[in-house]
């Protein structure tokens, strides 16, 4: 049997014809432009013979350096065709780790989104040998005068739709002679620490990735409606959403991640994978909108919320009948409370989200289950092309990521770390046989380099990073990661980088919310001249202490924060603090922020 990718796009034009959009984008102007299965299919026809034009051979890299677009799953579908392997880079990525990735990998050609990546992509094509041609997806970038080389994707379109026949021939008996051992992509880890590795994943890992996922997510259909806004260089937004094509539905683009408040309220998604940082964001949001109610309206979510829990979590969560009286209040609840929740969010018809990259708090992840949002907790990495554990529809334990998906076996080794085995495991690092075999355990198990444990119903439940978990001086372990999303439910804080490691005591690095804060400076009388002057004041300070103490107080003594420091600045992926993936690189953080770090144990 043919790849699932390689032919999927022609069989979905098939099914589906033109009644159904299959991949759409939300414009700047706010309008959803869709192409139908046939439209997408034609499309990817056309750029693939424009490739083979072009002379891309079989198993030839394609490097995509864009932020999300429908061209970029275009492109791919069209690289699937000529058995080509399309490769991400984040379009955030620096100049250096473009050059890297490219070099690495020996792109023959480079597809730049924007402007800003042009002129990155223009400025490496002379530090790669292997790379012969650039190529632009936005129509609005205006190409260098000296530059003669460079194709617009509409020309590489049009170069397609005018292939001669002997092309196209080429084209159809590649896609014939396609097989699972094919590379169907090679994703680069984001690397918190040291340089990025690239994971080659061949075909045969995402057929079986999709296969498990219609097994474990058996209430999605073709009705459903997803809103693509994570980095498709990212695993899981890439895996899930060929997973959502293959079911038939309609994919949603977003491409500007900063307008993802104002876009899913145009889109109304009833499903969207998602990282935790999301959710944080929403549940403080709708905190605070409870906080300006009138007292019957507070008492009135309150009782909506008890109601909720009971009948979503203590009920449904485990496969039992929902009393009659329990299920009649919470239809009026979900009808006069919840509804108006979900709408405001800009998910009405909320189905299923996935959710993944990062621990969340329990306690958000109640709150949403029992407003009857369907958040489902996941766990998984690039290297086992992406899902390993998911919440499954009935049993399933808040606290834990879920059980293994069918298919994929887990185990607990030493120094509790979590081990994966599976047909979606990656085939090893590209050009690092050292780092490919340290990855995985003699008698074949991948190494996650995560801790964790595996309970009696064979749930998993991270515990952090192996190399994220520190011990103070007193000999005491201490889990970062649970720490840092238990701050990232309350509004004021926006990022936390918890330290310790051979210390005295755990300590933090904070970034405050600063739109918030000035909200509550402003209500209070604060005055400041700048963000230093307004991080600096001992009220904000004793502000931010009083809400550490309330949100760690089930930790032990010993895991909790005694001192903090307040950044007058976010961390981000350009100052090299974040990774692409938004984790915070601890090494840089103790580094650059050394001078306070230390004053904190003076």
């Amino acid at each position: 049997m043919t790849n699932i990718l390689t032919s999927l796009v022609d069989r979905q034009a098939a099914k589906y014809g033109d009644n159904r959009p299959a991949v759409s984008v939300v414009t700047d102007d706010n309008k959803i432009e869709s192409r139908t299965w046939p439209e997408f299919a034609r499309e990817s026809r056309h750029v693939a013979c424009a490739l083979a034009t072009l002379g891309i051979a079989e198993q030839d890299r394609i490097a995509i350096f864009s932020e999300n677009r429908p061209e970029i799953l275009i492109t791919d579908f069209a690289a699937f065709a000529n058995r080509a392997v399309p490769v991400s880079i984040y379009a955030t990525s620096t100049e250096a780790q473009v050059e890297y990735i490219v070099r690495d990998c020996e792109a023959v050609i480079l597809i730049a989104g924007n402007r800003h990546q042009y002129e990155v992509a223009r400025a490496v094509m002379p530090l790669c040998p292997s790379l012969r041609q650039i190529i632009v997806f936005d129509p609005r970038v205006e190409l260098d005068p000296d530059d003669d080389t460079t194709l617009r994707f509409a020309d590489l379109v049009a170069t397609g739709r005018k292939a001669p026949e002997s092309i196209r021939q080429e084209v159809a008996m590649r896609r014939e002679r396609a097989v699972p051992q094919d590379i169907f992509t090679i994703i680069y880890t984001s690397g918190t620490t040291g340089e990025p590795k690239g994971a080659v994943l061949p075909h045969s890992a995402i057929d079986a990735a999709i296969e498990q996922h219609v097994e474990r997510l058996s209430t999605l259909t073709d009705r459903d409606r997803t809103l693509c806004f994570l980095p498709l260089s990212h695993i899981f937004e890439k895996a899930w959403t060929y997973y959502c094509l293959f079911v038939g539905m309609n994919v949603v683009v977003n491409p500007d991640p900063h307008r993802i408040q104002e876009v899913i309220k145009i889109v109304n998604p009833t499903c969207m994978c998602s990282v935790p940082r999301f959710w944080e964001k929403v549940y403080t949001a709708v905190r605070e909108k409870i906080a300006t109610m009138s007292s019957f309206q507070r008492q009135m979510v309150i009782r909506a919320v008890r109601v909720g829990y009971k009948r979503n979590i203590q009920y449904k969560r485990l496969g039992k009948p929902v009393p009659w009286l329990l299920e009649k209040q919470y239809r009026f609840f979900d009808k006069h409370v919840f509804a108006a929740l979900r709408h405001a969010i800009g998910i009405d018809n909320a189905h299923f989200f996935p959710t993944a990259g990062a621990p969340l708090s329990p306690t958000i992840v109640e709150f949403m289950i029992s407003c009857g949002i369907g958040i489902v907790i996941g766990y998984g990495l690039s290297e086992t092309t992406a899902t390993v554990t998911c919440f499954p529809e009935v049993g399933y334990e808040i606290g834990t990521v879920g059980t293994p998906i069918p298919g994929v076996e887990i185990r607990i080794g030493d120094n509790d770390e979590i081990q994966v085995k599976g047909r979606t495991i990656m085939r090893g690092y590209l050009n690092k046989p050292e780092a490919t075999a340290a990855a995985f355990t003699a008698d074949g198990w991948f190494r996650t380099g995560d801790a964790g444990s595996i309970d009696a119903n064979g749930a998993l439940t991270i515990t952090d990073r192996i190399k994220d978990l520190f011990k103070t001086s007193n000999g005491k372990y201490i889990a970062p990661q649970a720490l840092e999303s238990r701050l990232g439910e309350d509004k004021y804080i926006e990022q936390v980088a918890v330290i310790g490691d051979n210390r005295k005591y755990v300590t933090a690095v904070i970034v405050p919310a600063f739109e918030a804060l000035k909200d509550y400076a402003a209500r209070h009388s604060i005055s400041y001249r700048s963000i230093d002057d307004l991080v600096g004041n001992e009220t904000i300070h004793r502000l931010i202490e009083e809400r550490i103490e309330r949100l760690q107080k089930n930790f032990a003594a010993f895991e909790r924060i005694k001192k903090f420091v307040l950044l007058p600045a976010p961390f981000t992926m350009e100052s090299g603090e974040l990774t692409n993936t938004l984790k915070v690189k601890r090494q840089v953080i103790n580094s650059r922020y050394a001078a306070q770090i230390e004053g904190m144990y003076a």
